[in-house]
């Protein structure tokens, strides 16, 4: 019956009701509902940097922090989300530029001065740091190795495992920032190598995966060759390592419940699989999401709710 088809669900705060409502305190012009959420949230670091990065985005475009910092000025929940939304707004300017146009400097300077001044006010926060190291990205030739080398100690210390953290410093060291492929991978094995049991980290693997084909095909001089990608996703290797994130990651795993903050990257993984034709790791996978689902990384490889329909309909059958 149509009412039984498969519809995934782009939840845009991947199923997280508190921020939901507080995201729509943006909207109305209250900050109220801000601060609550943080305060509630606490240290639980995976929720608070999945509650950060998403409220900047919707703060970059409005004065709801500039207001709540205007009523409460030593808030440190507040100076770390302006951080985060200054962060998010040089982003968006670097996106309205087109790839490849610096932005003004004095605008990335000024993300990093507001990341330094709420690392000061919130010190065990790693969240500020995630923000530093993101922000990084927007200097044409990147910071020198031994200022992100110390950034990337401050985040280590305050948050060995995060995953966001780790995901931030990958990209600076992608070959579409300031790296190399090269340089990413081994980035990511790394980190995937010490990770313990149950631990997302090797889902950076995957992460990576994505990067390079984004290069490849954003590359002007790459694009024919995009049909030659066809054995990106199901080589040899990018099998084996679906397998292995999968045996490291997910069979680790202490519950069963996908965290709002981890929704994504159980995507990247899931994503990786059907497309490794991995239907072992692929079928258990869209059965844990359900309907839960994020843009990316599907959307870099065709129309998301398509290809998660094809894949559900071929490997995961009605119950």
């Amino acid at each position: 019956m149509a009412r039984d088809r498969f519809a995934p669900d782009f939840d845009p705060d991947c199923g997280d009701a508190s921020l939901s409502s507080a995201r729509h305190d943006i909207v109305i012009g209250r900050w109220q509902g801000l601060r609550e959420l943080l305060r509630t949230t606490g240290p639980d670091w995976l929720a608070r940097g999945h509650r950060v990065r998403l409220l900047a985005q919707a703060c970059a475009g409005s004065s709801t922090v500039e207001t709540w910092l205007a009523a409460e000025p030593r808030s440190a929940d507040a100076l770390v989300l302006r951080a985060a939304t200054e962060t998010a707004r040089a982003f968006n300017l670097a996106i309205a530029a087109g790839r490849g146009v610096p932005i003004d400097q004095q605008r990335v300077d000024a993300a990093v001065l507001a990341c330094l001044s709420a690392a000061e006010a919130y010190l065990d926060d790693p969240t500020p740091w995630i923000s530093l190291i993101s922000v990084a990205r927007l200097y044409p030739a990147g910071v020198r190795r031994q200022e992100m080398a110390r950034w990337w100690d401050e985040l280590h210390r305050r948050d060995p495992f995060s995953m966001e953290g780790h995901l931030q410093v990958l990209h600076y060291y992608s070959a579409r920032w300031h790296g190399s492929h090269g340089l990413m991978y081994d980035f990511a094995r790394d980190a995937a190598g010490v990770a313990p049991p149950g631990c997302p980290l090797p889902v950076l693997v995957q992460y990576a995966r994505v990067e390079e084909y984004r290069h490849a095909v954003d590359t002007p001089r790459g694009r024919p060759a995009t049909v030659g990608l066809a054995q990106h996703w199901n080589n040899d290797g990018a099998v084996s390592d679906v397998r292995r994130t999968w045996e490291r990651w997910i069979t680790g795993r202490p519950d069963s419940v996908i965290a709002p903050g981890e929704l994504r990257d159980v995507n990247y993984l899931a994503h990786a699989a059907c497309w490794a034709d991995a239907d072992d790791v692929a079928t258990p996978l869209l059965r844990l999401l359900g309907r839960r689902a994020t843009r990316t990384p599907w959307s870099y490889t065709g129309d998301p709710a398509q290809q998660l329909l094809r894949w559900h309909k071929g490997w995961v059958p009605r119950s």
